[in-house]
């Protein structure tokens, strides 16, 4: 099989109702290379809430462990037949893959979320994941299991009305040379790979190896033909100028690394990654 296809797409979900647009957009993805799409609902075991430090009466911990168990039958039943209702809504078909043909499973996994990306997301090509909603502060654990636990690229989609099947289409990818940048390109080959258009953003002059240029060169040898955009920074901040000079350059995704910085350091201080993360109105493809 081809190495520069994405064959399985993971959607780690959590019954928040931000799973609708994720799937559109993995569903997209799905119908450009015939890939598998799962999704992957977790729910905690009452091992993972309920405290072994607090002493509970047996007879409550039961009724708590009870009341969560009725719950989570519920909200599976409920996500379930959302999932059946979207992937016919977006053209995939349920059940066992077929080469080349875009397919979907929803999974459930009991236990945490960390879990369960650790299970399935280390072994697919993609995870797709909503953009984080601080002022509800939804999706900032999702985010940052998928691209700290799973070794994988992770797409973060940004809330839109409606997903364009050519979103992909144009690619640009933030460049400075780092190791994150660098796996950044090497595990998003599929999608750069499949590009009509890939845009490599430099912002100020060279100051790293390996260059703008010799990046243009490694994909050339791997038949992919791309243009260096160079920028000056505008800002105390290049993460808005990389999402200004992707708009600029007409693409529609952009590809970098992320969190150079601790996740803590960037988040509690305003990087360069937490900036695109929180801004970000086009869907991302981050890698640690």
């Amino acid at each position: 099989m081809p190495l520069t296809k994405l064959h399985t797409i993971m959607l780690p979900v959590r019954g928040d109702g931000k799973g609708d647009n994720v799937l559109a957009h993995a569903a997209a993805l799905a119908r450009r290379f015939g890939a598998r799409v799962r999704v992957v609902h977790c729910h905690p075991r009452s091992s993972d809430i309920l405290s072994y430090g607090v002493v509970i009466p047996k007879v409550v911990r039961q009724q708590i462990e009870d009341a969560m168990a009725s719950n989570a039958d519920v909200t599976e039943a409920q996500l379930l037949q959302e999932f059946k209702d979207l992937a016919s809504k977006f053209g995939l078909s349920e059940g066992e893959h077929v080469p080349d043909m875009p397919t979907a499973r929803f999974i459930e996994f009991e236990g945490k979320q960390v879990d369960a990306v650790r299970t399935y997301g280390r072994l697919a090509d993609l995870v797709c994941v909503p953009q984080p909603d601080p002022k509800l502060n939804l999706g900032i654990n999702t985010l940052k299991t998928a691209l700290f636990s799973s070794g994988r690229p992770v797409m973060m989609c940004p809330p839109q009305e409606s997903v364009s099947e050519d979103f992909a289409d144009h690619i640009a990818i933030g460049w400075n040379g780092s190791i994150e940048a660098t796996r950044a390109v090497a595990l998003s080959m599929p999608l750069i790979a499949s590009a009509k258009s890939v845009t490599i953003l430099k912002g100020g002059p060279d100051r790293t190896r390996p260059e703008a240029d010799e990046l243009q060169r490694y994909l050339e040898l791997k038949e992919v033909t791309s243009t260096v955009r160079s920028f000056a920074s505008k800002s105390a901040n290049v993460g808005a100028d990389l999402l200004a000079e992707t708009k600029a350059a007409g693409a529609g995704v952009l590809i970098m690394g992320a969190y150079h910085d601790s996740y803590e350091r960037e988040s509690l201080f305003g990087g360069n990654s937490q900036r695109v993360v929180e801004t970000a109105d086009i869907p991302v493809v981050l890698v640690h």
